[in-house]
């Protein structure tokens, strides 16, 4: 079993905020191959190297990332328990680190992250947008508690990651009501010829609608193509052109951006994923996702 030195974890904690061992040793006032010494001492006990040098600089590397977000909450909770036994403060937010998909539309997003905020206990809500693989990566470093995916874990996924299906829904073809109005008899043949903006030919959802528009003998005319779902859609509700969002949130677009349903796309369905490192969910807040999702979002 290893013995973990708690003074050499809190240098190394001291070295990582400082960028350097110099200084950190200016801050804790010893001396410099002291502090060299507990950093190697360290790194032996726990047979992993924490830091690469760049330059003058020392940066962390994967393990030294975990060791040192393990590290920031021992001496955080350490010092919360002095405040807290002398009557100071009470303990904080949980924080709550989420990756969301980049093709993931925003008010999709929203309404799956939501219940997290309405939990008894306070939660601080960390968002960050990528594409999925660097999601992943942050999530294997322990920088993420979960990552939020509109498709299954790729086979070639390395490392520890369990994904976990929120739900399923259809997928509609939506507009600004000027053009909608126009297309919504005779859908789908209405859609042919009419301006759209799409996907990236690279997303799943992109590879479904052009499949269903050969397929119809649809031959829409494509004013735009993003990779950005937010863009997109601001490029929609403005009249750009008809676009296709999930139909889980139909009555979302109406409410907020006056955007109306012009017909479902058949044979084409988006779907929801939560992938976290543990068979289980560990945090409270990704439970709380998991059950409004299944319970009420999807239903």
């Amino acid at each position: 079993m290893i013995e973990l030195n708690y003074l050499h974890l809190q240098h190394f904690w001291a070295v990582a905020r400082e960028g350097s061992i110099a200084a950190a040793q200016r801050k804790l006032m010893i001396s410099q191959s002291t502090l060299s010494m507990q950093i190697r001492d360290l790194e032996a006990a726990l047979k992993a190297t924490l830091f690469h040098r760049r330059g003058r600089k020392l940066v962390l590397t994967a393990a030294g990332k975990v060791a040192f977000r393990y590290a920031d909450d021992i001496f955080t909770l350490g010092r919360e328990l002095i405040d807290s036994l002398s009557g100071r403060i009470t303990r904080g937010p949980l924080p709550f680190l989420v990756g969301v998909a980049d093709a993931i539309p925003k008010v999709v997003a929203y309404r799956l992250l939501r219940p997290a905020l309405e939990l008894p206990e306070p939660i601080t809500l960390s968002c960050v947008e990528g594409r999925p693989a660097a999601l992943l990566a942050q999530l294997s470093d322990n920088e993420l508690d979960v990552v939020i995916l509109d498709s299954p874990l790729a086979p070639t996924v390395r490392g520890r990651a369990f994904g976990h299906l929120l739900g399923e829904c259809g997928v509609g073809i939506f507009g600004a009501q000027a053009l909608a109005r126009n297309c919504q008899r005779e859908f789908p043949k209405s859609l042919d010829g009419q301006p759209f903006v799409l996907p990236a030919r690279s997303s799943t959802l992109r590879a479904g609608l052009d499949h269903w528009f050969e397929k119809s003998g649809i031959r829409p005319r494509v004013v735009g193509e993003f990779e950005d779902s937010a863009l997109l859609n601001v490029f929609g509700q403005h009249g750009v052109g008809l676009f296709a969002m999930p139909t889980v949130v139909a009555r979302d677009l109406r409410r907020l951006h006056g955007v109306i349903p012009v017909g479902r796309v058949p044979d084409i369905k988006e779907r929801f994923f939560a992938v976290s490192v543990d068979r289980t969910f560990a945090h409270p807040a990704v439970g709380a996702i998991a059950r409004q999702a299944k319970e009420v979002i999807f239903t």
